[in-house]
């Protein structure tokens, strides 16, 4: 039955996108187009990416608040390190990416488990701290295009048979998410967990395990959102992506991810992801359009929360 409504959701998300995009279609065909497909999909690509790593947290009955800071700080230490050493390898950047995005998510997991905290308190917290250790590690200062990396500003900007490389990147993020939680037992084992915690307990599901490889992945496709976000647009500084949070638990929610925990699909999140996408490339590109446009996706998305209507969760969130 569960099944069954998830697949309706995701249908019924699938049909509202399909006639906004129709709708402004019929003003402006150039919507309508394969390019414009691209540039809606490559815009919406590192959302995707950290999307998928929310999923796995909310998944749990948690969620992570500090991604868009782990973004940030990320982003900024891989541009200091690309300007201190030029000749560096862009494979080794994104080494670094990674493993700085999931040292700064392993630190969330850690005081969640280890200290029992409420997520939401904890990631608050971390939220608050990386914004300030980007403010120490860059003295306050920006990076701009000139000192950014060439490997950095070029990878974004790449494409690779046709399709950009934030899209690929993207893919394999959505392709590894899927394997992951289909065919792996940790993936089914976050499930489980999300659904009732304690008879995941009984049937001995490691908790705190688990809790801390979702907040290490979350961090770990952050960091790596974080170098790709510092390269499509050529800048690092300490309010980067700030508020970002947000958009990225609208597009959980709206793509069928309770936050009541054991509920979601990797298609449904993607959806979401497009939903947003979509809406944002059918408002002007103007600041306030875009702002008003995050913000009413960010108000949709609450509403359907506050009421319980996930469309596939049967029970209200805790919180």
């Amino acid at each position: 039955m569960k099944q069954l409504l998830t697949i309706r959701r995701e249908w019924l998300l699938l049909v509202i996108i399909a006639v906004i995009a129709l709708g402004v279609g019929t003003r402006a065909p150039v919507f309508l187009t394969w390019r414009n497909g691209m540039d809606i999909a490559n815009d919406s690509a590192i959302l995707a990416i950290l999307v998928m790593g929310q999923m796995l947290v909310l998944l749990t009955r948690g969620i992570d608040l500090s991604v868009a800071s782990n973004l940030a700080l990320t982003g900024m230490a891989c541009a200091l390190i690309g300007k201190a050493f030029p000749g560096i390898n862009i494979v080794v950047l994104i080494a670094i990416a990674l493993a700085i995005g999931a040292l700064l998510g392993s630190i969330n997991g850690w005081l969640i488990t280890g200290f029992n905290l409420p997520p939401i308190v904890v990631t608050l917290g971390t939220m608050s701290a990386y914004r300030g250790a980007i403010f120490v590690a860059s003295k306050g200062a920006w990076i701009s295009d000139q000192d950014i990396h060439e490997g950095i500003k070029g990878l974004p900007r790449a494409e690779w048979l046709g399709l950009p490389a934030l899209v690929w990147f993207a893919l394999a993020v959505l392709v590894l998410a899927t394997v992951f939680l289909k065919y792996r037992r940790a993936g089914r084992e976050i499930y489980a967990l999300g659904g009732n915690p304690h008879a995941a307990t009984y049937v001995g599901i490691s908790v705190s395990a688990r809790l801390r490889l979702v907040y290490t992945l979350s961090g770990m496709l952050a960091g790596l959102a974080g170098l790709l976000w510092v390269g499509r647009y050529s800048i690092a500084y300490t309010e980067l992506a700030a508020g970002y949070e947000l958009t990225v638990v609208a597009a959980c929610v709206i793509g069928g991810v309770s936050i009541g925990g054991g509920v979601g699909t990797v298609l449904g999140a993607t959806l979401g992801v497009l939903f947003i996408g979509v809406v944002n490339a059918a408002l002007h590109r103007g600041g306030e359009c875009r702002l008003a446009g995050d913000s009413g996706v960010t108000v949709l998305a609450t509403s359907h929360f506050r009421r319980g209507d996930f469309g596939v969760c049967g029970r209200q969130c805790p919180l």
